[in-house]
């Protein structure tokens, strides 16, 4: 049975709500996040109140890293790895070990009460670790982050489809979404079993072979001096260890509110756009097309990489 709709108040800043039999304090909820748009806190917890049923199965069981927003999305942000003290005593912790006796206590967000605490802290985009909690050192995913630079799009657009014909051709199931921002990620789920180092060396010998062979449209060039000019970047430096991209359904600080959202090959092909896609209607494509990234969630389906490192 689906769980009731979460309503975030809109005629009030402070506010306790009891969610799913846990007590959540939201505050400053009439605070303006997006001053053109007219959108507030408010409506960037709604949003995620309203993709929560998506969105969580996808970051459960994972640290996440806060960036938060306290003055909105225009204003200056800071990261935060340890979860923050006091907190409720329901939110669970993920302690990974960065060596020399540092040993972090990341927040994870495993249910919706959790999901509107991590916002409320002024977070507008999510960043969870590549693997679970269970074992730190094991993904079960590689991608590429493709970055324009200073490429236009249409180049993005391009990009992407090599990357899918060359994963198709080593029969890895590849799955499409915008960054939220300026480029696109593409992931294939992974039987977990290769240690992150494992992992991002093949993301990097896979980037540099294909920047080998498209020169004039492809780099594997991490640092920007380094880059030739127009060239999309297939970074695959974002494997390493510790690293993190912007989740699945994560709305992005830039002007239009868009939101990191999966995608279709068809829809790429076609010629999709970053602004296509807003916190104002990717709940209604969700409720329309589903989850279409779900089949990351699987166990089925997954690409042995052990067979590759």
């Amino acid at each position: 049975m689906d769980r009731a709709r979460l309503v975030i108040p809109r005629d009030q800043d402070n506010v306790i709500l009891s969610i799913d039999g846990k007590e959540v304090r939201l505050t400053n909820l009439r605070k303006t996040f997006w001053p053109e748009l007219r959108l507030t806190k408010g409506d960037l917890l709604q949003y995620y109140a309203d993709v929560a049923g998506v969105l969580l199965p996808h970051i459960a069981n994972r640290a996440m890293v806060m960036k938060r927003y306290p003055h909105g999305a225009a204003g200056e942000f800071f990261f935060m790895k340890r979860a923050p003290s006091p907190r409720p005593a329901w939110i669970e912790i993920c302690s990974i070990d960065h060596g020399h006796e540092n040993v972090i206590d990341f927040p994870m967000i495993q249910d919706r009460a959790a999901l509107m605490w991590v916002i409320n802290l002024g977070c507008i985009d999510l960043n969870q670790w590549y693997a679970t909690c269970d074992d730190v050192d094991r993904p079960d995913y590689v991608h590429f982050d493709l970055d324009p630079g200073d490429a236009p799009f249409e180049r993005v657009l391009e990009s992407a489809l090599i990357v899918k014909e060359a994963l198709d051709v080593l029969k890895m199931p590849a799955y499409v979404k915008t960054t939220g921002s300026k480029g696109l990620h593409v992931y294939v789920p992974i039987v977990r079993g290769p240690e992150q180092k494992d992992v991002w060396t093949f993301a990097k010998a896979l980037a540099v072979e294909l920047a080998g062979r498209h020169p004039a449209l492809l780099t594997a060039q991490y640092k920007v001096a380094n880059r030739p000019k127009g060239r999309v970047l297939v970074d695959y430096n974002q494997n390493r260890w510790g690293s993190t991209l912007a989740s699945i359904y994560s709305p992005r600080p830039r002007p239009e509110a868009s939101v990191s959202t999966p995608i279709t090959w068809k829809e790429v092909a076609k010629g999709v756009r970053i602004a296509d896609f807003t916190i104002r209607n990717v709940p209604a494509r969700v409720r329309k097309v589903g989850d279409l990234w779900k089949p990351l969630l699987l166990k089925r389906g997954r690409f042995n990489l052990g067979a590759f490192v």
